[in-house]
């Protein structure tokens, strides 16, 4: 049987596995005293120092090796130019043109840009309404706080953006997200507002998301109860984000308030597009087109950059070198500031919903494992936390440490103690501490970790729209090159669709009052009993 070149590089780097397996992070720093400048690289305001990693000279060229004989060459060109990489779904994923500044794209016959701008520009002119007082509520008074409704990538990137951007151009409307179908979410957050004051911004691509439906329907109720049934009630407090201009248009929502979506955009990547409408609400365009400028950086560092000073492909390896020959299951990811604390909640669904395949592109069972399963928060909380399983558990646990040089406080004691906690932690997993460093102390066995635990540490010069775009983009082309090495379709998600279909069932028989046996296994059919009668 022929091998191929990504069997070969597969097979090279599994003997270079099992020669460098035992081998001590701290031994290859004391092997090469400029271990840290061969072993870091930078875009714009990120700099990663991946020096604590088990890997030398040979790893990256071997994981080099095998990225171009996985022709990952070509398909960051293919991604970039249109090619259909959605293969189940027929479709390319040109999340990227949402940021770029290219005159034209062409794809399929059609050039996208013209589109893009348009819908850039009446974002802008929405934005600017709303935030110098123009755009007013039914009654004539102007919007204090808008919700986004919507779920998944309607609501995650969205979410994160707006925490992370909270000290950029105040004076904007509070920001608020509505996402679970919990009721108890949906009275708490209403209970806080006045709907003479506020927006809602309906996000969802279909405009039948059951979720994200529900919310709006109550959303709706709930404002004309206080401002009247009619179509300026709606008019003046109800914007759309779809790509389904009938069931938006059945809602109530007038052309002028809706703004489209695209299938060439999957949901886990549409914050760049008009989904981000909350966030320039919040904190005005001209912060969400820094950070689109930040990402579109990221963008051409991948486009162009050499492999190995490619920062993307660079971490991708590492966290496939850990998955693949270390059987590495998760990966942790601790921002050192409270306004990263749901980028682990965001990178779930970017990887966990890109990369959880178990066939590949070609629909064939795969014989090795893919994503790994990415969680975390915020580092220092975590120090008192799930450190602990990091420095002294048994599982190998490779960690991204994520701080910013420069703080937007006047606590800057604060800051350089916060820096310093992160950079021990990352010291802290590599040196470890064994039971002959502590002498005679008779816990000497419980105090001690064993250490070379790997870590990176992207150090963004300060916490901007910039460098967050860039940060963004950076875990998108990582997940990729990812996917370009398990050789699988990171744009699709059908487990969840899965997921969807058997819901729409069981809340039919919920809402009948009674269940179809013949339709569920045992164990659904009793809990469907079982919740029917308690909730009588």
């Amino acid at each position: 049987m022929t091998t191929t070149p990504r069997q070969s590089a597969w097979h090279q780097l599994q003997q270079h596995h099992e020669a460098i397996s035992d081998v001590r992070i701290m031994d290859l720093f004391e092997a090469s005293g400029d271990r840290f400048e061969r072993f870091s690289l930078s875009c714009g305001p990120l700099f990663l120092d991946y020096s604590k990693h088990r890997v030398n000279d040979e790893t990256v060229a071997r994981l080099l090796d095998l990225a171009r004989a996985c022709q990952l060459p070509r398909r960051i060109d293919d991604l970039f130019s249109g090619v259909h990489l959605n293969n189940t779904e027929d479709r390319p994923a040109l999340h990227t043109a949402l940021r770029s500044r290219a005159d034209s794209l062409v794809v399929d016959g059609a050039d996208l840009m013209p589109e893009v701008r348009e819908v850039g520009r009446r974002m802008e002119q929405i934005v600017d309404a709303v935030r110098s007082g123009q755009w007013l509520g039914a009654t004539g008074e102007p919007i204090t706080d808008v919700v986004n409704i919507g779920i998944g990538g309607s609501d995650l990137g969205p979410r994160l953006a707006c925490t992370a951007l909270r000290q950029v151009a105040a004076g904007g409307p509070r920001p608020h997200f509505l996402s679970s179908l919990d009721d108890e979410a949906l009275a708490t957050l209403l209970d806080g507002l006045d709907p003479a004051r506020t927006l809602f911004v309906v996000v969802s691509k279909s405009f039948g998301t059951r979720e994200t439906w529900l919310n709006a329907a109550a959303a709706r109720s709930w404002t004309c109860a206080a401002l009247g049934e009619k179509p300026e009630t709606i008019a003046a407090h109800f914007l759309a984000v779809s790509a389904n201009v009938a069931r938006a248009e059945a809602f109530g929502i007038p052309a002028d308030n809706r703004l489209p979506m695209w299938d060439w955009v999957g949901g886990r990547y549409s914050l760049w597009s008009a989904v981000g409408l909350v966030i320039a609400l919040a904190h005005g365009m001209a912060a969400f087109q820094e950070m689109l400028a930040g990402a579109e950086g990221m963008d051409q560092h991948f486009r162009t950059e050499p492999f190995s000073q490619n920062m993307p492909v660079m971490m991708a390896l590492l966290g496939f070198w850990y998955s693949e020959f270390f059987g590495s299951a998760s990966q942790a990811v601790l921002p050192y500031d409270t306004r990263l604390a749901a980028l682990p909640d965001y990178l779930q669904q970017l990887e966990m919903e890109s990369n959880g395949k178990s066939v590949d592109r070609q629909g064939e069972p795969l014989a090795y494992p893919t994503a790994t399963v990415t969680w975390g928060g915020p580092g220092n909380n975590g120090q008192h936390a799930f450190a602990q399983l990091l420095h002294q558990g048994t599982r190998l646990i490779p960690v991204d440490y994520i701080v910013s040089a420069r703080a937007d406080s006047v606590h800057t004691d604060q800051h350089h103690e916060l820096v310093a906690n992160c950079l021990a932690q990352a010291e802290a997993l590599m040196r470890g501490r064994s039971v002959e460093d502590m002498g005679d102390d008779p816990l000497a066995k419980h105090r001690a970790s064993p250490g070379n635990r790997p870590s990176s540490t992207l150090l963004l010069d300060a916490l901007t729209p910039y460098s967050f775009g860039a940060l963004l983009a950076l875990y998108e082309h990582k997940t990729f090159v990812q996917g370009v090495l398990w050789d699988i379709n990171s744009f699709d998600q059908w487990g969840v669709e899965a997921g969807k279909a058997c819901a729409v069932n069981i809340t039919d028989e919920l809402l009948a009052g009674v269940g179809t046996p013949a339709q569920h296994d045992g164990s659904t059919n009793g809990l469907i009993e079982r919740y029917l009668k308690l909730s009588r």
